[in-house]
């Protein structure tokens, strides 16, 4: 399968290529009420000129190309018929382009899940498994877990990869010797050697099953204390292969745990342990460190020591790239600012990604950029929140457990500059702030408003209340027909001020009170994001997807580079919604000008 080199252009003339995903046209047909909604992808090779045309069965039903965006309503459409959807550019049809669909008879598709006994889907990420063009979903299913701060024995971890028509490809058991919760089991799906197949990396250890039925160390040993913990024996970090499951390297995981004590900090409640529960905080991400190839990024600590190591996958050998540590000397102050989640994006325009991992960012090269004192949190929201004002925005926030010295009036919420770490604003001082969020909600308001748990309101994004605070500050999603962005809690999508657009009855969220789905992404058809949630009884899953007609066209989201970063970190910990790299909202340039600047040449050698 052919790669795909994308050419981003900055304002400051430099141009960063990075090797992104081929993905297919993702053209959907499905019944609504009584008409056929058809929705496809705006690639990121496709020309600004590019239109389509569509046929149903095999009969031109487009009196012109469709232009102005990429869905379609067709009043006399029937749960029979068939359609095609062919791309035409200068008046001319490309039907070596044409996709064929054949209508689907609901707006969501089921996946019907084999969910092992005692088991419940939870998080999930995609990625393109087997190169065809289109993705996989790789399920996180989870029996008894614990809290770090809990003993307890745990379930072992399974990861299970399926189709999007549910057929079931490979399960990979990660065994005793990886305990089973939020904090510990971080995943992370991605083609790193660029060959068109995604790879899927975590954390193993003695006793891991890969999808081919092959153990990984020695399969004898538990490591298991009386407290259900984990505190010893040898961890790995093993990249599996996309199609198969099959563990194709496996080296030891960067940075071991010990000391057991040396992970405490000024982070939560400023104290330390030696009982795992600080030690064991894992975080992971993707992130393009050379501008070029991704790299996966393995995270251990936030709450006192940090440490990230990046890794590249090339010809068949993981191979370190740098690690990050808070622990050495000079590095202190960025101790205790890491948080239960992190973002990749390129913060100054140089086309290499930097990791924000809290209160604290690292640059592309392993060393500390900045960090704003304001300790380890809970939420994580960036992208151009202000897009009269140059550059990206971060909103955090930040828990105040306790006072801890030197810091007992940092702020619960800040907004400040991604590529500085100058804070622009901030609230509710000394507070342990636990939920917020930042998106374009409010028509009447420019750029992003923000909100969080005991705001007392709506911020714009000057600090000023504008109105009340929504029902929720959990996920966001785009689902109707404008540039609003959604509000998305539980299994119920919700417009702010406004009804609920999406009631999934018989559908739950995950992670208990931080009530997440298992994924939201732009997975196929326009630019808006679909839902997945899991039934009930654990036995499938649904993709819920949008048919409300939009006259709002992108090139789809996941040829964003942060926003298709962030699918891949969206399972991480505290899971947290993605967003774009660019302002995407009311007032908003458009058509979005960075399409211009993308490029794309075919049939590249992977990354070796």
């Amino acid at each position: 399968m052919s790669l795909l080199l994308v050419l981003f252009g900055f304002q400051n003339g430099t141009f960063a290529q990075r090797i992104m995903e081929k993905l297919d046209r993702g053209a959907i047909a499905v019944k609504s009420a009584d008409s056929v909604f058809l929705s496809w992808r705006l690639l990121g090779n496709d020309s600004k000129n590019t239109a389509f045309n569509i046929y149903r069965n095999n009969q031109k039903i487009t009196q012109k190309p469709v232009a102005n965006r990429t869905c379609f309503t067709d009043p006399e459409g029937k749960e029979n018929d068939s359609y095609t959807v062919i791309p035409v550019l200068n008046e001319k049809e490309n039907t070596g382009q044409a996709v064929k669909i054949n209508v689907h008879p609901n707006p969501f598709f089921d996946v019907l899940l084999k969910t092992p006994e005692g088991y419940r889907p939870n998080d999930a990420s995609v990625g393109d498994l087997d190169g065809n063009g289109d993705y996989e979903i790789v399920l996180h299913q989870t029996g008894r877990s614990h809290d770090n701060s809990h003993n307890g024995p745990t379930s072992e971890p399974i990861l299970q990869a399926y189709k999007m028509d549910g057929i079931f490809l490979w399960e990979i058991n990660l065994g005793k010797n990886i305990r089973e919760g939020a904090h510990y089991t971080q995943f992370v799906v991605y083609d790193l050697d660029c060959d068109g197949k995604a790879e899927i990396v975590c954390k193993t250890a003695d006793g891991t099953k890969d999808g081919v039925g092959k153990i990984i160390g020695d399969p004898s040993k538990n490591y298991v204390n009386e407290n259900g913990k984990i505190l010893d024996g040898p961890e790995f970090l093993t990249v599996f292969e996309g199609e198969k499951g099959k563990a194709l390297a496996t080296v030891d995981y960067m940075p071991n745990r010990y000391s057991l004590d040396g992970w405490g900090g000024i982070g939560g409640n400023g104290g330390n342990d030696s009982n795992g529960n600080r030690v064991d905080r894992f975080l992971a991400c993707v992130a393009y460190l050379d501008g070029i190839h991704p790299s996966v990024i393995m995270c251990r600590g936030y709450y006192g020591r940090s440490v990230l190591a990046a890794w590249d996958w090339k010809n068949g050998e993981l191979k370190q790239k740098w690690v990050f540590d808070s622990a050495k000397p000079g590095l202190e102050k960025f101790s205790g600012m890491g948080n239960h989640n992190l973002t990749v994006t390129d913060i100054d325009n140089d086309g290499k990604d930097e990791i924000i991992y809290g209160a604290m960012t690292v640059d592309d090269d392993g060393t500390g950029l900045y960090t704003t004192g304001l300790r380890h949190g809970d939420a994580l929201h960036v992208s151009d929140f202000i897009p009269s004002r140059p550059g990206l925005e971060v909103w955090g926030i930040h828990e105040n457990e306790v006072p801890v010295k030197g810091y007992e009036n940092g702020f619960g919420a800040a907004l400040f500059d991604a590529e500085t770490g100058e804070i622009l604003w901030g609230k509710l001082p000394g507070l342990d702030v636990g939920r917020g969020v930042a998106a374009d909600i409010n028509s009447t308001s420019p750029g992003a408003e923000m909100w969080c748990s005991g705001s007392g309101g709506l911020w714009n994004n000057k600090g000023e209340i504008i109105g009340e605070s929504p029902s929720s500050a959990n996920f966001l999603i785009w689902w109707d027909d404008d540039l609003l962005r959604e509000l998305l809690d539980r299994n119920k999508i919700s417009k702010y001020k406004g009804g609920v657009l999406l009631d999934a009855k018989g559908f739950r969220s995950n992670n208990g009170t931080k009530a997440t789905p298992t994924l939201s992404a732009d997975l196929f058809g326009d630019w808006r994001e679909e839902l997945i949630l899991a039934a009930e009884d654990g036995q499938s899953l649904r993709i819920f997807t949008s048919t409300i007609p939009t006259n709002y066209r992108f090139t789809t989201l996941m040829h964003d580079p942060q926003y298709r970063l962030s699918i891949a970190w969206q399972n991480v910990a505290y899971n947290q919604p993605p967003h774009t790299g660019f302002y995407l909202g009311t007032g908003m340039k458009y058509p979005q000008e960075s399409v211009n600047n993308i490029q794309f040449k075919e049939k590249l050698e992977p990354n070796k």
